[in-house]
């Protein structure tokens, strides 16, 4: 997945800026961004705070770790079940 320019602290100084009461084309254009992009944003990080952001980043994480763990022990189980049913005993 592509990486943003935009660190998620910076994407919520964007957004405070419209909460502020600028318009939106017009912080889009000062940071160089669509306006699509600016709302997208705002779905994903819209009322978060910093310490929410860091919060979310470690979930993600422990997910993607989750998965993985999942995924190694489906491959272990899948092997072994093979193996039992090569057996004929």
């Amino acid at each position: 997945m592509k990486r943003s320019k935009f660190s998620e602290n910076q994407v919520l100084g964007i957004l405070k800026e419209v909460e502020n009461g600028r318009k939106v084309a017009e912080v889009c254009r000062e940071h160089s961004i669509s306006e699509s992009t600016y709302f997208n944003w705002k779905a994903k990080y819209g009322g978060m705070t910093a310490s929410d952001i860091k919060r979310l980043r470690e979930l993600e994480e422990e997910n993607r770790q989750l998965k993985r763990m999942y995924a190694d022990m489906a491959l272990q189980n899948r092997a072994l079940k093979d193996l039992i049913e090569k057996k004929h005993w």
